[in-house]
């Protein structure tokens, strides 16, 4: 069997280091003889001295709240008619000439599929993207906030 680095007084000084406040690189220099920045952490945690240190806010594990994005589809714009009938004959008409495949689509455009992926002129839209993949109006048809629930991604092939 081998003997473990880890030793009471290493363990003891790497406790008070720790508790001072001191960095797992700066407790590894001092300790030295094999013990990495990894090894402390490691031990740190299985000691369970992670959880915090006295006078040291407890770090926030929820990002930042990222701004919105402004898209050109925003705006106080009314349709006249929203049922998903007059959505997709209004999707159909601005369609890019020529479509776009899936190596031509690019982050933040429309990725609603037209068509059948089979034939010669599968594509998809394109326009600015709103909402998760999809266009301001592709969004509107894709998702659906069922009765009491959160928003979900509609079944397209009609079982949901």
């Amino acid at each position: 069997m081998t003997k473990s680095a880890w030793t009471d007084h290493r363990v003891g000084r790497l406790k008070t280091l720790w508790l001072e406040g001191r960095t797992a690189e700066q407790i590894a220099r001092e300790l030295q003889n094999g013990i990495s920045r990894s090894a402390v952490l490691g031990k740190v945690h299985r000691l369970g001295l992670s959880a915090g240190r006295p006078g040291r806010p407890p770090a926030s594990r929820t990002p930042a709240p990222r701004p919105r994005r402004e898209n050109a589809m925003d705006g106080p714009t009314k349709r006249a008619a929203t049922g998903p009938a007059s959505l997709m004959a209004h999707c159909a008409r601005e369609l890019p000439t020529g479509g776009l495949t899936i190596l031509t689509v690019r982050r933040g455009q429309c990725r609603w599929p037209y068509g059948d992926p089979a034939h010669a002129g599968f594509s998809f839209c394109g326009r600015p993207v709103a909402r998760g993949a999809f266009c301001l109006d592709h969004a509107e048809l894709g998702y659906r906030t069922p009765p009491g629930g959160a928003p979900s991604l509609l079944n397209l092939a009609g079982l949901a």
